[in-house]
């Protein structure tokens, strides 16, 4: 035995002169692998609250998505025809009357309208129940199913017209001019309403 090697020591710890124990330091290799696990432990832990949080306060984010996806669909595209089969001005017979104090004022106005494509049928003063009774620019008088076709159409000639029914069976329409008229809108103005009045609306786009 070596004068190196400490009491009680022996077998491979003796020391010879020429040999020495090894002392292994500890293993970092370990360390890194524990501290990265427990970093991912954390991390997943924080992520998986955070997570949580959202959907508190949120809502389900994966139903959410699925049901604005149900509510978004691209609107489609306006192909079908106007809502009502709205009548050609030709298809409607218009009665002109003037209750104004003015002579000539319903044949200058039934001739403008006959220029402008609608049937003419009477012509005259009006009946005593409007005569002098139209504080406005014109009634149109007619009956209840014009409303959907025969009001709009005509009333694109002239935007300040309001509208009356009455228990008539017939589909002429009755344009009593009132002491507030001067004229019928412009053609243009007119045109461009009526054009208007016949094109499909779009569908509204989905708010998402």
């Amino acid at each position: 035995m070596s004068m190196l090697t400490p009491p009680g020591l022996g077998g491979k710890y003796r020391i010879t002169g020429d040999t020495y124990p090894r002392m292994r330091r500890p293993s970092r290799r370990r360390k890194i692998v524990i501290a990265s696990a427990t970093a991912v432990v954390v991390l997943g832990a924080a992520g998986w609250g955070t997570l949580q949080l959202v959907q508190v306060f949120s809502g389900d984010g994966t139903k959410t998505t699925a049901a604005r996806g149900a509510d978004c669909k691209p609107a489609p595209k306006a192909t079908a025809a106007p809502v009502a089969a709205l009548p050609k001005p030709a298809q409607i017979t218009v009665n002109v009357y003037n209750a104004t104090p003015r002579g000539g004022l319903a044949k200058a106005t039934a001739d403008e309208l006959k220029k402008r494509g609608f049937t003419i049928g009477k012509v005259g003063n009006a009946p005593v129940a409007y005569d002098k009774k139209v504080p406005g620019a014109a009634i149109l008088l007619a009956a209840p199913g014009a409303a959907k076709g025969a009001f709009p159409v005509l009333g694109t000639q002239l935007k300040t017209a309001t509208t009356k029914t009455d228990t008539r069976a017939t589909a002429d329409v009755d344009l009593i001019l009132g002491t507030a008229f001067k004229a019928l809108d412009p053609k243009a103005a007119a045109d461009a309403a009526l054009v208007a009045l016949n094109k499909p609306k779009p569908a509204p786009a989905p708010i998402c």
